[in-house]
């Protein structure tokens, strides 16, 4: 079994990471794709940026990781978190999961993305068409912005 948990600054080549969880024994491959899309809670968004506690975020990644690999029936996992400057449209994160049946690989998928999103010390602001931003679904990120300071 393989899983590998990454940060990147560059687009995300599904189709590589595809490739690097094929394997023989496999009949299934189940992939999440978050993208940036254009509007959330009704207000146009026109980008996205994320921001991580690096050394944090590729340990508790990687333990997501690991726990899905012994808590699932799969041959492979991996999951790809974009940081920075995205622009709508661009793909945010990905996760794929290889096994030999598609309920394990279905199950193993939906159980990363949770864990990564709950997880994952990964911060999301939302840039609006008014110029407004806003820190998503982070209180203590929204305290310390309202506070004047930045989340690093």
């Amino acid at each position: 079994m393989s899983g590998a948990f990454e940060l990147t600054r560059s687009a995300i080549n599904e189709v590589e990471l595809r490739k690097s969880l094929a394997n023989p024994a496999g009949g299934a491959l189940v992939t999440f794709e978050g993208w940036v899309r254009n509007r959330n809670d009704g207000r146009p968004v026109t980008g996205l940026e994320y921001e991580c506690f690096e050394t944090l975020a590729l340990k508790e990644g990687g333990r997501i990781l690991s726990k899905a690999m012994s808590c699932f029936d799969i041959l492979g996992v991996h999951c790809v978190h974009r940081t920075g400057r995205l622009g709508v449209g661009e793909l945010a994160v990905w996760v794929g999961v290889a096994a030999e049946h598609r309920d394990d690989a279905i199950e193993a998928c939906r159980y990363v993305i949770d864990e990564v999103k709950h997880r994952v010390p990964i911060w999301k602001k939302e840039h609006y068409t008014d110029g407004d931003s806003v820190w998503v679904h982070c209180a203590d990120c929204a305290a310390h912005h309202h506070a004047g300071g930045k989340v690093h």
